[in-house]
């Protein structure tokens, strides 16, 4: 008898490596290494001489012991237990306590295709061919016409309850103050092999068209309701969002195991209407994006408070009947989940 094929559990499912996930932040990667994990892999990050960074399997061979509680010595990273160097490419470079009659131990970590850009640390751990594939990017964080807000998310549960948190617009009245908009009903669905995108009409509480309006950000009063397209896209394995032509979102993921899920949501506030913003001084307006960064960092925190602790529930209400039913009438989730699997199943 042939053995049986058994489909795999849309909320244990892996996810397919041959990506570009984003691990950290620029700003988290300084002078000392970082720890990192993605999906099971332990993975340290650190910077060279140069300021380049470099990735590595987050252990000394010697002992089995993290790497990224060491130190950087040039372009190398220090054992924190006996002083082992590894350069970037992962092999051992130095042992303090090598005598003339021994040679380095020819010892290989794993270096990892790793590169910085707009503002991430984005990763790839798979087996296929890493400049095949390209990251998403986030195009909007060095555009001077876009004020930017970052917040982390740290998720407990899998990264299939938070992706569908994201494509889900129908829970709109959780967050109360903090969304900036209400109303949403789906009208759309495209899907491709790699992505989902769902088109929502919405009211939107902003309109940012003139100079005064960016402090709809701070006063609730001066918010009101006006009809735009909102946009999600679940573009494999990250999330983008358009609210009009006012407001983009991001959220970059890093699934660390089948109950723990990491992210940046990433939110720009477009000032494109404005026309003669291009006539300023480029200083002026670099210092304007700089000054404005963050501006919507406590609605962000909001949100993710809020979805994070319905998530949990969520996660440990499968933990306790995995085969509960569940009813489900959004019909972007299932084109959701059936990309997850599709790609949980890709090598």
């Amino acid at each position: 008898m042939g053995q049986l094929d058994v489909k795999p559990n849309i909320r244990t499912c892996g996810i397919n490596l041959n990506h570009w996930y984003v691990v950290a932040s620029s700003e988290e990667v300084k002078k000392q290494p970082l720890g990192v994990t993605l999906w099971h892999k332990s993975i340290v990050l650190f910077r060279n001489e140069k300021g380049e960074i470099q990735a590595l399997d987050d252990r000394c061979p010697h002992r089995q012991v993290k790497l990224s509680d060491g130190q950087i010595v040039g372009n190398d990273i220090e054992c924190a237990y006996h002083g082992w160097r590894f350069d970037g490419e992962g092999k051992c470079s130095f042992v303090p306590y090598l005598t003339e009659k021994q040679k380095l131990p020819s010892c290989q970590l794993k270096r990892y295709p790793v590169q910085e850009l707009d503002g991430f640390i984005w990763l790839f751990a798979g087996d296929g061919e890493a400049q095949k594939v390209q990251p998403m990017g986030l195009p909007e964080w060095h555009h001077l016409n876009y004020i930017g807000s970052m917040t982390s998310i740290d998720c407990p549960g899998h990264f299939s309850f938070l992706i569908e948190n994201l494509m889900d617009m129908y829970h709109g009245h959780l967050h109360d103050n903090y969304q900036a908009w209400a109303c949403a009903s789906l009208k759309d669905i495209t899907t491709e092999f790699d992505r989902v995108e769902a088109l929502y009409d919405a009211q939107s509480y902003y309109r940012i068209d003139k100079i005064w309006s960016i402090s709809q950000l701070f006063f609730p009063s001066l918010r009101r309701l006006h009809p735009e397209p909102l946009t999600v896209s679940y573009v494999y394995p990250h999330w983008r969002s358009t609210l009009g032509k006012d407001f983009k979102i991001y959220c970059l993921f890093c699934p660390i195991n089948e109950t723990t899920t990491k992210a940046y949501l990433v939110h720009f506030t477009s000032l494109e209407a404005f026309h003669n913003l291009h006539k300023l001084p480029v200083k002026f307006r670099r210092f304007l994006k700089n000054s404005l960064f963050g501006t919507a960092k406590g609605l962000l925190d909001g949100l993710v408070r809020q979805d994070v602790a319905m998530i949990k529930q969520e996660q440990e209400a499968f933990l306790n009947n995995p085969f509960q039913r569940l009813y489900e009438l959004n019909p972007a989730i299932a084109q959701v989940q059936n990309l997850i699997l599709s790609q949980s199943n890709i090598h």
